[in-house]
């Protein structure tokens, strides 16, 4: 009884969850690595993509 009396006074604390220290030059997804964005892992639509880019970037210069 003392255990419930004590939950009906105090009621329940859940705990959170341990916060780990966030990493922010992690990349978590291929299409933000430098390789892929420039189409160097060999992917012809990563390489039409990039010449793009290189187009737009170079276009009021």
């Amino acid at each position: 009884m003392d255990d419930i009396s004590k939950t009906i006074m105090q009621g329940i604390t859940f705990k959170g969850s341990s916060s780990k220290p966030k990493d922010e030059k992690k990349v978590k997804t291929k299409a933000k690595k430098k390789a892929y964005v420039t189409g160097a892992h060999g992917s012809g639509a990563a390489k039409m993509k990039a010449e793009f880019r290189r187009k737009r970037a170079n276009r009021h210069k």
